[in-house]
């Protein structure tokens, strides 16, 4: 039976979770905002691709995106947090970067942004996994 242990961190650990907390908010709350001030066009962007509620949709993506970048960039509830934006990733890759289906001509930009996606996740995940470090609000 394994037994769970407890890890301390050390500064150059805490450090580069910091920084690759700040990496990823640095994504994520820009594009945020963008969707924030140009919700119109948010809104047109997931109609075209056949979702429904779109107003609904590009709330939850700012939400998520802005938010919960900023909650990431914070260290506040890093774990739920990374994971939320996680799932958010892997599901804008399946229904927005549909490489598969794409014209010959916007086939291999699509697959480049869902493997970015995909890899975002990754990271998302390793973040949730060993949490935000002591340079956070969670202090873990």
């Amino acid at each position: 039976m394994a037994t769970a242990t407890a890890t301390t961190t050390n500064s150059t650990q805490d450090t580069l979770a910091l920084i690759g907390r700040i990496l990823v908010a640095y994504l994520f709350i820009p594009a945020g905002i963008g969707k924030l001030m140009g919700f119109g066009g948010t809104v047109g962007y997931i109609t075209s691709a056949s979702l429904p509620l779109p107003e609904v949709a590009a709330a939850i993506a700012i939400l998520i995106e802005l938010g919960l970048g900023i909650a990431l960039l914070l260290g506040f509830k890093t774990r739920w947090t990374a994971i939320v934006m996680a799932i958010f990733s892997v599901v804008t890759a399946l229904f927005f970067h549909k490489y598969w289906s794409a014209p010959d001509a916007m086939k291999m930009m699509q697959q480049i942004n869902f493997n970015k996606n995909i890899a975002i996740a990754g990271g998302l995940l390793a973040i949730a996994a060993f949490g935000a470090g002591r340079f956070s609000i969670d202090r873990k």
